[in-house]
């Protein structure tokens, strides 16, 4: 990764930040897109790294993202490699009862940031004539699951985005894959083991990792290695692909 130009939107997040530490410790310039700016600066204390640029943007906005696109352009003059990782979990709420502004804003970050992204990143590798992107899908992008539509429904989507990427940026020798978490120790996961059970969040987590075959969650750092193991040359003839990094969820 000598060299390369790593951008990371959902960058303060824990997957956004271990992804960014694994990419600059194999060499390459990371520039970190969220929301939150001060979970960004946050984030770039944690990683202790100079070659970290900072972008504070709304994915869910056209505008933002073009500027997010140009200002790491004309900073490091390309973008070698794409984590399109921004995401929500939503609210735990089934279809009758679940508003409509609640819905649109799941899509939004989920699907349409995803959308976004790969919109204005692909016209720029388009002119370099390569690049790797990596958008962030789910075990939801394959299942349903009770009292999150919104969040399935956004998953769904990004499985069949990344697909259709794949195919209209091959041309351009630019591959687009998704990576596909389930279970992961994140502040998400936290989240959804106290929706399922405020009283008792571990009774719920314990209850989790008894549907993993290998029987506990699993760590941002091992979803990182996928990332780069797609975002690298070693997946050199890999497009259009869902890499599960769920323990066996889906093998089961």
């Amino acid at each position: 990764m000598q060299n390369k130009v790593v951008l990371i939107t959902g960058g303060a997040g824990g997957i956004g930040q271990a992804a960014a530490k694994e990419f600059l410790d194999n060499g390459a310039s990371v520039v970190l897109v969220d929301l939150n700016e001060d979970a960004l600066n946050a984030a770039k204390e944690n990683l202790g790294s100079d070659n970290i640029h900072l972008i504070t943007a709304d994915v869910t906005n056209e505008e933002d993202v073009e500027r997010y696109v140009q200002e790491t352009v004309e900073k490091y003059e390309k973008i070698d490699i794409f984590f399109n990782n921004a995401g929500i979990n939503g609210p735990f709420t089934p279809i009758k009862d679940l508003e409509k502004k609640q819905f649109d804003l799941v899509m939004a970050i989920n699907t349409t940031g995803v959308f976004l992204g790969m919109k204005h990143v692909i016209r720029q590798m388009e002119k370099q004539g390569y690049g790797s992107i990596v958008n962030t899908a789910s075990n939801a992008a394959y299942i349903g699951s009770a009292g999150m539509p919104a969040y399935i429904a956004s998953k769904h989507a990004v499985a069949g985005l990344t697909k259709t990427a794949a195919l209209e940026a091959a041309e351009s020798q630019i591959r687009v894959n998704a990576v596909a978490p389930a279970a992961i120790d994140t502040n998400m996961l936290k989240d959804i083991q106290n929706n399922l059970s405020p009283d008792a969040p571990e009774q719920s987590g314990e209850a989790i990792k008894a549907g993993i075959p290998f029987g506990r969650f699993g760590t941002p750092e091992e979803v990182a290695k996928v990332v780069y193991f797609l975002a690298s040359d070693n997946a050199s003839f890999v497009t259009g692909s869902l890499y599960n990094v769920d323990g066996g969820m889906q093998a089961d």
